[in-house]
This record gives C-alpha cells, sequence and structure tokens, in this order.
C-alpha cells in the first residue's frame, strides 16, 4: 500500500527536476553557441571582437536565474504564509 503524497513537496520537486532540465538545455544551447562563435570567428581572433554569445547567455541566464530562485529559493506561497501566520501570532 503506497503512502499519500505530500502534494507542497511533490510540487516542489517537479519544479527542481523542471530547473535540472533547464540548465542543462541552457549549457548544451551556449555551449554550440560558442562553439559556432569560435569556429566562424577563428580567422579573426586578433581584432577584438566582442563575442556575440554573451548576449543570449546574459539574456537566458536572467531567466534561468529566476527559474532558480523560485525551484529552489524559499519564495514559495506556502514559506511566506508560514512566515506572515508567525509574525501575527508573536504580535
Amino acid at each position: 500500500m503506497e503512502t499519500p503524497r505530500n502534494e507542497f513537496i511533490w510540487r516542489k520537486a517537479k519544479k527542481r527536476a523542471s530547473f535540472k532540465v533547464h540548465l542543462s538545455t541552457y549549457m548544451v544551447v551556449n555551449g554550440g553557441l560558442w562553439l559556432l562563435w569560435a569556429v566562424t570567428a577563428f580567422p579573426h581572433f586578433g581584432n577584438d571582437h566582442m563575442p556575440w554569445p554573451i548576449f543570449p547567455m546574459l539574456g537566458w541566464g536572467i531567466g534561468l536565474a529566476s527559474h532558480y530562485i523560485t525551484a529552489y529559493g524559499n519564495l514559495g506561497e506556502k514559506e511566506m504564509a508560514e512566515r506572515e501566520y508567525e509574525k501575527l501570532m508573536r504580535s
């Protein structure tokens, strides 16, 4: 007989698994962009050209950071409600 799932923990586990997939995709795609840049920019390495893969990395990195915070941070609705409850109980 299976024990019932704790719904809060199950949602948190799904968020964390989703973040890990997102991180893997980020690394593979951006690694490919850097490889593409290196292959196409090789003849021009001494010309001080800005490496363009930095821009998608930064933009996507912002989204990845917010995904990390929602998956691993303590900014969830339940935690915030519990903190507010504790504050109200103390006052």
